[in-house]
């Protein structure tokens, strides 16, 4: 008999303004996956910093992880590059300081 995993469901989509202080722009997660013997299981993921302001290409994406196309991935304005997958926490703990960084930059402009 074939084990098959749980059935994948939506964890979380969050989307929101940043405030003008903060650089402004929108932040985006989401996360798909699911429970197994008490841990959650993230099997899929997209994180995104959306400023036009900052960068006008790929849709306005000055920063973004996810997992698409089997590996996992970080883009910053327009070019993206292979990253080490340390956990989904761990990810989302690294994106939101480089967000953070970028903020900053742009208000000290």
């Amino acid at each position: 008999m074939r084990h098959r995993e749980p059935k994948e469901t939506l964890l979380e989509r969050v989307q929101f303004e940043a405030k003008a202080k903060d650089g402004g722009g929108t932040l985006s997660f989401e996360a798909w996956g699911y429970e197994k013997e008490g841990k959650t299981i993230v099997t899929r993921y997209s994180m995104a910093y959306i400023n036009r302001g900052m960068y006008r290409g790929d849709h306005g994406r000055v920063l973004g992880y996810d997992n698409s196309h089997g590996q996992h991935h970080r883009h910053y304005r327009g070019r993206a590059e292979t990253v080490k997958f340390p956990g989904y926490e761990a990810l989302v703990a690294r994106f939101q300081a480089e967000w953070r960084d970028l903020a900053r930059k742009r208000r000290r402009k």
